[in-house]
């Protein structure tokens, strides 16, 4: 994997980084590493068409906090808690596409309820959850263009507020998320 830092130009503009994912491996790889910087009340969006890798990335998030149960689409269920085996945050899985856009539908969740003492993963909830929080790492997964295989992925990891303000720089938390190993 290969990361590289984009520069913000003002202190409101979301902090970017991208990194390179070579295969489902390496993307639930992404997932336990970037586990490692969630903490209870982050908000967390994936973006990306059908089979970029959303979910595989969310069971990665998953291992890495140490939670109970399989973590796969909850696209029929809408959400599902994994609560932690560790003494860690429990992880609460959304998936949003069948929600229409309506507020009152993701009001009916209670996912800020849920935020302060949870990490909240939610697959498609571009314009459906942002204002649950300032702080929030919105992820995006857009399939590499002229690959061949259909494995490879850009993966963008877009930081808003002050929680990710520096992420992307050199020493800051985005850089941890590429092993000297992935490749």
């Amino acid at each position: 994997m290969e990361q590289r830092a984009v520069p913000r130009d003002r202190a409101a503009d979301p902090v970017d980084a991208r990194i390179t994912v070579t295969s489902p491996e390496r993307m639930r790889e992404l997932g336990v590493r970037l586990a490692g910087l969630l903490r209870p009340g982050d908000l967390v969006m994936l973006t990306g068409e059908l089979g970029a890798g959303k979910t595989t990335l969310t069971r990665g998030v998953g291992e890495g906090l140490g939670v109970r149960g399989a973590v796969t689409s909850p696209t029929f269920v809408i959400a599902r808690v994994h609560p932690s085996l560790v003494g860690g945050p429990p992880l609460v899985h959304v998936d949003a596409y069948r929600l229409g856009g309506g507020l009152d539908e993701m009001e009916d969740l209670d996912l800020d309820v849920s935020l302060p003492e949870s990490v909240i993963v939610v697959e498609w909830g571009d314009g459906k959850v942002e204002e649950l929080s300032d702080d929030r790492l919105h992820i995006l997964i857009d399939r590499a263009v002229g690959d061949t295989t259909d494995e490879v992925r850009t993966v963008t990891l877009r930081g808003y507020g002050d929680r990710w303000a520096g992420a992307a720089g050199e020493g800051g938390g985005f850089a941890g998320l590429v092993a000297p190993s992935a490749g």
